[in-house]
């Protein structure tokens, strides 16, 4: 039986001043799935992708990506996986080619693989008239697309987007939707997704977590979880005990 994309035993994260960020939080995802991560600011979802992904360590507890330890193996483990972070963490004076390129090189990719895959990219995301133009020139939702070429440049197979269309106006919104269904349905790639807008992970889905306080407080597939009166978001406000204003989407 093949391994799961990811499988999160027991993770805790604790930080130097005992804020408990992450607390015995398990969690499978299998391959192919397309799984909603949803939670408050502050519940630990990106400090869970933080572990994941080798940004921060875990202070106990197991992670495995196809199987392979994303701590103990981390290199072999983090180039099965691609990162679409919240933040935009690159050069601002460099451009798209630039900083997707580089990527692909991080990754081990030859000088013609990345001329190939970088040229599809650009290319997908409409992203090639503006290849002159520096990370800083360009809008917020050109910034986003370049930041998501750049977690897809060597191909993974767990892509995993926190909160990849914040600020993204609604056209490129399913612009979007639609190549990231493509890639799951077609290309089989696993896609974990971050989101407050509802209305995405309603769309995209088939699986969805809620957490919050650094636990996991619901777990189960979209039809279940959204399935009763009220739908996804009544179900978010039980789960977490939020408010409804505190509810994007």
């Amino acid at each position: 039986m093949p391994a799961p994309a990811l499988k999160i035993r027991n993770l805790r994260k604790v930080y130097r001043r005992g804020n408990v960020a992450v607390d015995d939080l398990s969690l499978t995802i299998e391959e192919g799935d397309f799984f909603g991560f949803l939670g408050p600011n502050g519940a630990g979802k990106s400090t869970t992708i933080h572990c994941v992904t080798g940004i921060a360590t875990p202070t106990s507890g197991s992670i495995e990506v196809f199987g392979i330890d994303a701590v103990k193996q981390y290199r072999e483990a983090r180039r099965l996986v691609g990162l679409c972070p919240q933040e935009f963490n690159v050069d601002p004076f460099a451009n798209a080619r630039q900083i997707v390129d580089w990527a692909g090189g991080y990754f081990g990719l030859n000088a013609a693989q990345r001329k190939s895959r970088v040229d599809y990219l650009m290319e997908r995301f409409e992203l090639t008239p503006h290849l002159k133009k520096s990370f800083r020139e360009l809008s917020g939702g050109l910034k986003r697309r370049v930041v998501l070429a750049r977690a897809l440049v060597h191909d993974p197979r767990l892509i995993i987007l926190d909160e990849p269309t914040a600020g993204v106006d609604v056209e490129l919104r399913r612009v979007l939707w639609r190549y990231l269904t493509d890639i799951n349905s077609q290309d089989r790639r696993t896609i974990l997704l971050t989101s407050h807008y509802l209305e995405e992970v309603e769309r995209l889905c088939r699986d969805i977590a809620i957490v919050a306080n650094g636990k996991i407080v619901r777990e189960g597939s979209k039809d279940e979880i959204a399935g009763g009166p009220g739908g996804l978001e009544q179900a978010y406000l039980v789960a977490t005990g939020a408010e409804g204003d505190h509810v994007a989407g």
